[in-house]
C-alpha cells in the first residue's frame, strides 16, 4: 500500500478510502478509487484535500463502496445547506457502546412519556410548561441520535435492508 498523505489526514472521505484500502486494495491508490467511483482523480483528489466539497451523489457513491454510511449522516450534518443546523452528526462507536447508548436515553421514557401527556393534554404548552418540554425534546433528540448511529452502525456491518 501506498503512503499516506498527510494533508488529508482529516478528512472523513480519506478515511474512509483508507479503512476500504483495508478490505480492497484497489482504494488504496486514488487514482483506482476515482476509476471506481466514477469521479474524475483530481476531484477526488480535491475533495480530500478540502478544496472543494462533493457533490450528494458523490458522497452517495462513496458511503456504498467504501461501505461508509457515516459519510452519509456526517455530509448532512456538516456540508448540506438544508441538512446544517437539522440533520445531527452522530458518533458510530462499536455495538456494546451504542447499545448502552440506547438503553441508557430510553431508561427514562415512561418519565417523558407521562410528562409530554401532561403537558400536552390541553392542547398547549403554558409558559411554566415550557422548560419541562424543552428537556423532553432533548431526551427525544438523544434517543434519535442514538437510534441513528446504531442504524448506522447495522448498516455498515450486518447489511441491513432499508
Amino acid at each position: 500500500m501506498g503512503k499516506k498523505a498527510t494533508k488529508t489526514l482529516d478528512n472523513m472521505y480519506y478515511k474512509a478510502r483508507m479503512d476500504a484500502a483495508e478490505r480492497n486494495e484497489d482504494f488504496s491508490s486514488r487514482e483506482k478509487a476515482a476509476e471506481i467511483l466514477g469521479i474524475d482523480r483530481t476531484r477526488l483528489a480535491r475533495i480530500e484535500l478540502e478544496t472543494i466539497f462533493p457533490y450528494p451523489e458523490e458522497v452517495v457513491l462513496m458511503a456504498k463502496a467504501y461501505n461508509a454510511p457515516e459519510l452519509l449522516n456526517s455530509f448532512c450534518a456538516k456540508e448540506c445547506p438544508i441538512g446544517i443546523g437539522n440533520v445531527r452528526e452522530v458518533t458510530v462507536d462499536d455495538l456494546d457502546r451504542l447499545t448502552l447508548k440506547v438503553l441508557g436515553s430510553l431508561k427514562d421514557i415512561d418519565v417523558l412519556r407521562k410528562s409530554l401527556i401532561s403537558i400536552s393534554e390541553d392542547g398547549i404548552v403554558e409558559e411554566a410548561e415550557e422548560s419541562q418540554f424543552y428537556a423532553i425534546l432533548e431526551s427525544l433528540d438523544q434517543i434519535a441520535s442514538n437510534a441513528t448511529a446504531l442504524k448506522i452502525w447495522a448498516q455498515k456491518n450486518i447489511k441491513v435492508k432499508r
